[in-house]
């Protein structure tokens, strides 16, 4: 079965989106190489993507070759959430509003590669349905100050973690997590 995995770049202050969901903050840190980031690439066989972020900013929006997911770099089905799907889908994407139904369309399209969630919404409904086996996140060396936090879960209790990698590129740290249940 694949592994469904959250990754996202975060400020240090822990926001992935600035206020309003703005990711031009992000397009200096998407500079340089980095071997953690491109190691994830060849293993997604899907993208979950959350309604909102589906619709939001993509910080290299009109550079053809970087635009999409992980900069571009990768090109396959994507499952949106989002209890407000377009009347003509296009080819490629799949929109329910089920979360149940969301992982289990993604899996089935990833096959023995691994899901993606993108998005904070998405990604706390996944953790709360028992379904989220990882956690990557790239730290940039930024504080945003406000926007979109990595994760909110007012009122929840806490989700423990066990950490699989840490390391990094100069222009973002890694940080891998498994998700204990």
């Amino acid at each position: 079965m694949s592994t469904l995995i959250y990754s996202a770049t975060m400020s240090l202050d822990g926001f992935i989106a600035g206020p309003g969901g703005d990711m031009s903050w992000l397009t200096p840190h998407l500079e340089g190489p980095n071997p953690d980031a491109d190691a994830l690439v060849p293993r997604v066989g899907a993208v979950l993507v959350g309604g909102t972020t589906f619709r939001g900013d993509d910080p290299n929006r009109g550079d053809a070759e970087k635009e999409g997911a992980f900069s571009g770099g990768w090109e396959g089905p994507h499952v949106v959430l989002t209890r407000r799907p377009p009347v003509r889908p296009a080819a490629g994407l799949t929109f329910v509003s089920d979360v149940g139904e969301a992982i289990t369309t993604a899996r089935e399209a990833a096959g023995d590669l691994d899901v993606h969630v993108l998005g904070a919404v998405t990604a706390r409904a996944c953790l709360d349905a028992g379904a989220l086996d990882e956690i990557v996140v790239f730290v940039a060396p930024v504080l945003l100050g406000d926007g979109v936090r990595l994760f909110e879960r007012p009122g929840g209790t806490d989700v423990r973690l066990e950490r699989l990698a840490a390391g990094g590129p100069p222009n973002a740290s890694y940080l891998r997590y498994r998700v204990l249940r």
